[in-house]
């Protein structure tokens, strides 16, 4: 029964990204629509006729109104066809297909680097609470925090792979390539966790349980990472979540930068280009896989807090326990 409900539960969720991908592509449309520029135009260059921009709009669907285009596309959404690319004439889903890896590499290596440095840091800062250590760490945070990915990246490269050489500084041909812009990328997300975990630290190991934990004689190591820690993982999780469905979009510097050929350079070279099919369905890409991640991180939610995990686990028993007690109140 518990499963059940849980698969109830995501089939919920999934239904609920139906006004999501309707919103999206609603208010896509319609900035595109009131964003100056010419498509047609873009395309012909500035020597080009009226007619024969009239004409390029026609064949386009330009000259057709809003609302109309706006159904016609999701009809072919439904599909699963997001049109044809103005400029390159190349299938979108095709182009999102072959450029979405390069994104999702590069979010996930920034994260996993974000991970391993701002937990531990979060987790050390509140362990020394009011020493030096923790008001370094504080400091560093809000610096990190503040300061521009684009400016860091831009520091990076000067540093070591023009001075230094010893990284690329542009593309990914190999693994070298990978690490500037992951590192850039990273910074930020890594003072926002260790910003959270040292949060949510102090508020767990102030509990009694913690105290309790202590005081049978648990080594100090023990008592945080095992008790704490786990106990303050619940916003972590959240934090973790929606900066990995953000970040897919934010890659757009690092991936412009270092010349990377991901998603989100390919969504700002659409927009700069007024290649409407690309943009609307990037946005579209992003929105759909962002609420993916948030329903992964709900689910993840149900595999570290039990309180969650009993609201899809055990109700059949608990229901019949229940059942049982009432028939005997009543019986009385």
């Amino acid at each position: 029964m518990g499963y059940e409900r849980l698969t109830r539960y995501i089939i919920r969720r999934l239904l609920w990204m139906i006004p999501v991908v309707l919103g999206v592509t609603f208010i896509v449309m319609l900035l595109l629509e009131l964003t100056p520029g010419d498509p047609a135009r873009q395309l012909l260059g500035h020597f080009a006729t009226e007619e024969q921009i009239e004409q390029a709009r026609e064949e386009m669907g330009l000259n057709r109104p809003l609302i109309t285009r706006y159904f016609d596309y999701l009809y072919g959404v439904t599909k699963g066809d997001l049109g044809v690319s103005y400029f390159t004439k190349g299938n979108v889903w095709d182009d999102i297909m072959v450029r979405f890896p390069y994104t999702l590499l590069i979010v996930t290596i920034s994260m996993f680097i974000a991970i391993c440095t701002g937990i531990p840091i979060g987790v050390y800062a509140a362990t020394h609470q009011y020493t030096w250590k923790d008001n370094a760490s504080i400091v560093a945070s809000l610096f990190c925090v503040s300061m521009p990915n684009f400016w860091f990246a831009l520091i990076l490269v000067n540093i070591f792979a023009i001075k230094l050489g010893w990284v690329p500084s542009l593309g990914v041909e190999t693994w070298k390539g990978w690490i500037l812009p992951s590192v850039a990328l990273s910074i930020g997300y890594s003072a926002t966790l260790a910003r959270q975990t040292r949060s949510s630290m102090l508020e767990q190991i102030r509990q009694d349980y913690v105290t309790t934990a202590r005081a049978k004689g648990q080594t100090e190591r023990v008592v945080i990472y095992k008790h704490a820690l786990k106990n303050a993982l619940i916003p972590i999780i959240t934090i973790v979540g929606s900066v990995f469905g953000a970040s897919l979009g934010g890659a757009v510097i690092a991936e412009t930068i270092f010349a990377i050929p991901g998603l989100g350079s390919y969504t700002l070279s659409a927009l700069t280009s007024r290649d409407y099919p690309v943009v609307q369905g990037s946005v579209l890409y992003f929105a759909v896989m962002y609420s993916v991640i948030l329903l992964l991180v709900d689910i993840v939610y149900s595999m570290v807090d039990p309180r969650i995990r009993s609201q899809f686990v055990g109700t059949k028993k608990r229901s019949k326990k229940e059942k049982k007690q009432r028939s005997e109140v009543l019986s009385q």
